[in-house]
């Protein structure tokens, strides 16, 4: 998402720079108007120097590993990562006189049992990633209250759509989905695939995000942003298999794994505030993105290179993991 907001933010007018640790990303995908430093949010010397030297007016912060999956079995780097590296730069945002933080949360907050989601619900999440998040939301919320820093936050997604890493086998299954097409081997789905989700366009959402700190009523304010029709992963699985030209693509069914099986959220307070939003359909962003990932080609895909926690990890992730089964 980063890269699109990069962009969205240049054509309004906006002098950006741009920091990420390209664990996930690729430098390429940075528009060249704006000003790329590699490095990372968990480097709180480097971070502190850069808000000293720029003396950023917005922080926009998306940076995360968005494994909800995997992060039961990597706390130690889901924490690190999303939380003390979050606390980093609220903390050089305070120091530095920062006028708005907008962060990107996610639905995962919200746990299993309450769709659809609301942000009157009281957040119960079910795995480290979404803990995380909710922590960072209820910061903000008290660096608020003790210093005055304004804030936006957003719940979004299952966000897909172009310059996504598809070569990431734990998390955005439509780019996990089209890189096992063109590697020639079966879409993995984990269960029975009758989990649901709403897939939100990258597109769609990217404005909203960027206009955040000039919206009457947005400050202090926690959003859903998405799209708003569930889709089942099997139907998922059909409508990427169609669009990247392949309708009967192969199918394999791992074992179950511990997630929420019903995920999507209601977008009536967004839509007060900032007024109707975009929607693609479904198929048509799909489609959008599988000419994209043909273009690129196949990416290879690498272990998580650092398990923490090896006990009840999914029987396929553990195979990954084996010697030689790469």
């Amino acid at each position: 998402m980063g890269a699109h907001l990069v962009t969205a933010l240049l054509d309004r007018g906006h002098d950006v720079v741009s920091l990420d640790d390209l664990s996930g990303g690729f430098a390429e995908n940075v528009d060249p108007r704006a000003r790329f430093v590699q490095g990372s949010i968990t480097d709180s010397t480097a971070i502190d120097a850069l808000f000293g030297q720029e003396r950023f007016e917005y922080v926009y912060h998306l940076a995360a590993y968005a494994a909800e999956g995997l992060s039961h079995f990597i706390k130690r780097f889901n924490y690190t990562n999303n939380v003390i590296g979050s606390v980093n730069l609220i903390n050089a945002a305070v120091n530095n006189g920062a006028g708005c933080f907008i962060f990107t949360s996610s639905i995962a907050v919200y746990g299993v049992g309450q769709v659809p989601m609301t942000e009157a619900l009281t957040p119960e999440p079910e795995d480290s990633y979404g803990i995380a998040k909710r922590a960072v939301e209820q910061e903000l919320l008290a660096s608020r209250e003790m210093f005055g820093l304004d804030f936006v936050t957003f719940r979004p997604h299952n966000v897909y759509g172009e310059l996504q890493n598809t070569g990431d086998r734990y998390r955005n299954v439509l780019g996990i989905f089209m890189n096992q097409i063109m590697d020639g081997v079966p879409m993995s789905i984990f269960g029975d695939g009758e989990q649901r989700r709403a897939f939100t366009y990258v597109g769609d959402i990217m404005g909203t995000i960027a206009d955040a700190p000039w919206t009457p009523g947005a400050r202090g304010e926690i959003f859903n942003i998405g799209a708003d029709r569930p889709y089942s992963v099997n139907q998922l699985a059909e409508i990427v298999a169609r669009a990247m030209g392949v309708p009967e693509h192969p199918i394999v069914h791992h074992e179950a794994r511990n997630e929420v099986v019903q995920a999507f959220s209601d977008h009536s307070k967004l839509a007060r505030v900032f007024g109707d939003q975009p929607s693609t359909p479904l198929l048509d962003g799909v489609e959008r993105m599988a000419r994209w990932a043909l273009e690129i080609g196949a990416r290879p895909t690498t272990p998580f290179p650092g398990i923490e926690i090896m006990k009840n990890l999914p029987p396929s992730w553990a195979v990954e993991l084996t010697p030689g089964a790469d």
